[in-house]
């Protein structure tokens, strides 16, 4: 399998509903619970592009363009983005879907970086011994 399918099969996409619990004093998503919901689905996508196990490194920017209410469902869609030696990058989108209307928006938007780790915690190549 080349990269470019690897990629496109490595898509992961995450649907919930934003419950009360996971909101702050406005009655929308907390940004703390939101930025979560986005390094878990990059995470997945990274982890299944590579098989390999991978901590985040960094995020290089997180836009909250759109207030999430409280009883809306979300949708988090992660692809990797570009691979390094030892590193993906994934961006996340995520998708507001209001619960009794048509249609949805982009909400939130970022990147995260993801680096393989050997058994020594130390970095390792992401391609490396990947089956075609």
């Amino acid at each position: 399998m080349n990269i470019d399918q690897r990629i496109d099969q490595s898509v992961t996409r995450v649907c919930t509903t934003v419950f009360p619990f996971l909101t702050n004093h406005h009655n929308t998503l907390f940004g703390g619970k939101a930025m979560s919901i986005m390094d878990e689905v990059g995470f997945m996508a990274a982890t299944r592009f590579c098989r390999k196990p991978l901590v985040t490194v960094s995020t290089d920017r997180i836009d909250f363009s759109k207030a999430i209410p409280a009883g809306s469902i979300i949708e988090a869609i992660a692809k990797v983005e570009s691979v390094g030696r030892t590193s993906i990058k994934v961006k996340v989108e995520v998708f507001l879907e209001r619960m009794y209307e048509e249609g949805r928006e982009l909400a939130m938007e970022g990147k995260f970086t993801y680096v393989a780790l050997d058994d020594n915690k130390k970095p390792m190549p992401v391609l490396e011994g990947l089956k075609n």
